[in-house]
């Protein structure tokens, strides 16, 4: 006997005893997920545990351009996410990516933060930081934030600043890992 999802009939037995707001509800809930899994990038997409049902749907869902043609696409998918067999697993999935982006924005912002320090506070935010970070090239270190002071300075954009934060960002990356 293979191993599948459960059926319609199944998922409708389920449901008899809920209120048809509630199941609007959990449907518009559904939708809204295929719909976060659609923004997903195609390689995110890829490492999720989906179906081949669910899969040819988010194929199929990147063909599509009409609106009313996709929304209805968009409900077909509620549908099927609704009928997956690992939906807990798939939604776990999704939200250790999610997990991951809000960490990657957070040492984004870290990062940020630090640069603008560099550049405003001067000397005392330079020590700081390579206590912060440890193992990293002081003299190359400070030639960046020598030269985006000078750019913010001199009011002018020739990189320095960017060149300061991706710097920056490497640490913290080290730091985090």
């Amino acid at each position: 006997m293979s191993k599948r999802g459960p059926t319609e009939e199944h998922v409708q037995d389920e449901e008899l005893g809920k209120s048809k707001s509630r199941l609007k509800r959990e449907m518009h809930e559904l939708q809204d997920f295929a719909r976060h899994i659609l923004d997903l990038r195609g390689d995110q997409i890829d490492s999720l545990p989906l179906s081949d049902r669910l899969r040819s749907a988010l194929e199929e869902a990147g063909r599509i351009r009409q609106h009313e043609a996709r929304r209805r696409h968009l409900q077909y998918m509620g549908k099927i996410v609704r009928l997956e067999d690992n939906l807990d697993e798939l939604m776990r999935a999704v939200a250790a990516l999610d997990a991951g982006s809000a960490e990657n924005t957070r040492r984004l912002h870290l990062a940020e933060q630090w640069r603008d320090r560099l550049i405003a506070e001067g000397d005392a935010v330079v020590a700081e930081f390579i206590d912060f970070s440890q193992d990293i090239d002081v003299q190359h270190f400070r030639n960046l934030v020598r030269n985006a002071r000078r750019e913010a300075r001199q009011d002018k954009n020739t990189g320095q600043s960017r060149k300061l934060f991706r710097f920056v960002r490497e640490c913290i990356d080290q730091v985090s890992d």
